[in-house]
């Protein structure tokens, strides 16, 4: 089994890959959040230079409907040793679908067929995709599936929702079965709604031909999710594992250590302490759900408006919380 980090646009940045790859490392693709411009500003292009993914695969990813614009960013990360790049038709958010981008490129099937024909004609890099079933009907899929299957696809990673469901309702589980079908020769890979070692059996059970899985809000909720996931399913016990902490005391010294490199990280490359609170407050959005009844120590995170009454109430909640998503043996 594969595991991929799903891409968050704002959280996992080169300064989080580092840190989960130095904490909990059981990642074997991460993605990073999209680019959106061949401009490429100085925050999209630290994202893929290679001082900053020493010791990761990254795969960029790319969110634009102009075949012209695809292109000439796959140049620019072509330049930097990338052998492979990803197209973002997953984003469900309003704002990109409406200009027809993400999954609202899947409105305009012809459209999205001629922008494929360009890019897979003329990229300097292989393209995989990542991809929503439709738009309001589960019937679209296998129409967007008859357009995929006409070109080389390096991967396929499936989100089994509509875009006007966006996180919410049980994903298509079916869905993905229909792609194995239709695209049997291409590499697929199943995405949503998998945030403990439950989720990933049940999967397993539904679709076991499954071999690849991304996880995104999962992982940024309970860091040591895919540790718990080897260790509690059916690993060869050659396989080289993480280690997995043997009680909560341990548990949380690890996560604590993830979440202060993050920290330092940010207020290095961070001018002025707000900037650094805003991207901490936002993964605390996630990182308090590894807590029990963390609600009232949040709030003191959201309103601290220095370092110091920051670090203050990050240190009482690794204190006075418990964890919700404890070690558990094999």
């Amino acid at each position: 089994m594969k595991f991929y980090l799903a891409p968050m646009e704002g959280i996992t940045t080169y300064i989080y890959r580092n840190a989960y790859q130095r904490y909990f490392g059981d990642i074997d693709k991460y993605f990073t959040p999209f680019i959106a411009s061949k401009k490429m500003n100085r925050r999209e292009l630290n994202e893929i230079l290679p001082e900053h993914n020493k010791t990761l695969q990254v795969i960029p990813q790319i969110l634009t409907n102009r075949a012209e614009e695809f292109l000439q960013i796959a140049e620019k990360i072509a330049a930097y040793d990338y052998k492979t790049v990803n197209l973002n038709l997953g984003c469900p958010s309003g704002t990109v679908t409406a200009r027809k981008r993400g999954a609202g490129f899947l409105s305009v099937p012809d459209a999205l067929d001629q922008f494929l024909y360009e890019i897979y004609e003329k990229s300097p890099l292989n393209i995989s995709i990542k991809t929503r079933i439709g738009i309001a009907s589960v019937a679209e899929w296998s129409q967007i599936l008859k357009i995929y299957q006409k070109y080389p696809i390096a991967e396929l990673i499936i989100h089994p929702r509509l875009q006007k469901e966006f996180y919410q309702f049980p994903p298509h589980k079916d869905a993905f079965a229909t792609a194995t079908t239709m695209m049997p020769d291409t590499p697929l890979c199943y995405n949503g709604d998998i945030a403990t070692p439950s989720d990933y059996k049940k999967l397993i059970c539904a679709l076991p031909q499954t071999n690849c899985v991304m996880i995104g809000r999962g992982i940024l909720r309970n860091p040591m999710l895919i540790t718990q996931i080897n260790q509690t399913t059916h690993q060869d016990p050659s396989d080289n594992l993480k280690p997995l902490p043997t009680d909560a005391t341990a548990f949380k010294q690890v996560l604590k250590a993830f979440h202060d490199e993050i920290f330092e990280g940010y207020a290095e490359q961070m001018a002025g302490e707000m900037p650094t609170l805003f991207k901490m407050k936002d993964l605390w959005t996630y990182l308090s759900e590894s807590f029990v009844a963390s609600d009232k120590h949040l709030k003191k995170i959201r309103k601290a408006s220095n370092y110091t009454e920051y670090k203050i109430a990050v240190n009482n909640l690794f204190r006075a919380c418990a964890l919700n998503f404890l070690p558990s043996s094999p």
